[in-house]
């Protein structure tokens, strides 16, 4: 069961990016802000299956959404990444 945003750490990120279809879907947010129905149009599964992996991705930090009329735009979160490049750096002087 996912917890709060407020209590994932750098092992939940690395659970959110473990999925296929999660990673395709920060690759396209690189790209720019999209719609999950936008996203959609690029994957093999249904609009609510993208929805739920943008929650995971949500929840862990490592994207974030903006509403927009009636749609949500989501895009990469910068924050979210540095967070896990700090943990990643650890091991580099190790």
């Amino acid at each position: 069961m996912l917890r709060h945003k407020e209590a994932m750490t750098a092992d939940d990120s690395f659970l959110a990016i473990s999925d296929a279809n999660r990673r395709h879907l920060l690759e396209e947010l690189r790209r720019g802000p999209k719609t999950v129905s936008e996203l959609a149009a690029g994957l093999p599964v249904s609009r609510p299956a993208v929805s739920q992996h943008l929650k995971v991705l949500l929840d862990a930090g490592l994207v974030s959404a903006r509403a927009e009329g009636t749609r949500r735009v989501y895009a990469v979160s910068a924050a979210g990444f540095r967070k896990l490049n700090i943990w990643l750096d650890q091991f580099w002087d190790a």
